[in-house]
């Protein structure tokens, strides 16, 4: 269940997650949407006159690889987003975006969430969108609960203590001695 700020519960909501490399759009006004964002990034998208919207939740701008088209990377994420509201039947010329996340959070990623936060906003002026509000940066994760036909958003940060806690179970870990790479034919 989730709560705004001010105490109104969104309780009328079903309340779909979206989860790293995933995008989800809806025209359903009883469906809401949340994501936890710490250097990731979420673009929401919406256009109020169809009654239409969602968001993406990307871990990086690009792979730098050619012909890479997975949805975990901000320009597939972006696009399929944008693709899938004009389908539902959103105009172009009324997409509206917020973005969050892009937080600082883990030292040895450097500024990848400033980058995730500089490659979607340099995305949307690219294609047009205007961007109506954004929550981004710092040192904290947030949690973002987002009624997409609205475009309303309510945007919690996570403590410092639970983000750090977030953050540890991001690192890489290490394979045990007696794993060994195998190819397979």
């Amino acid at each position: 269940m989730s709560y705004a700020p001010n105490g109104e519960m969104w309780s009328t909501h079903k309340v779909l997650s979206v989860v790293q490399g995933q995008y989800r759009v809806t025209r359903d006004p009883g469906v809401a949407m949340s994501t936890i964002l710490g250097s990731c990034v979420s673009v929401a998208l919406f256009d109020r006159s169809s009654g239409v919207g969602g968001i993406n939740h990307f871990l990086l701008p690009s792979s730098g690889r050619p012909g890479c088209n997975e949805v975990k990377f901000g320009a597939m994420a972006n696009e399929l987003l944008i693709n899938e509201l004009l389908k539902m039947g959103a105009s172009r010329s009324h997409l509206r975006a917020k973005i969050f996340g892009g937080a600082n959070i883990v030292e040895r990623l450097g500024d990848i969430g400033s980058r995730n936060v500089s490659f979607a906003q340099d995305y949307m002026k690219r294609e047009g969108i205007r961007i109506e509000q954004a929550d981004t940066g710092g040192r904290q994760a947030r949690r973002l609960h987002f009624h997409p036909v609205s475009g309303e958003a309510k945007v919690f940060t996570i403590p410092i203590d639970q983000t750090q806690t977030l953050a540890a179970r991001e690192r890489p870990r290490q394979a045990p001695a007696h794993e060994t790479d195998v190819t397979l034919f």
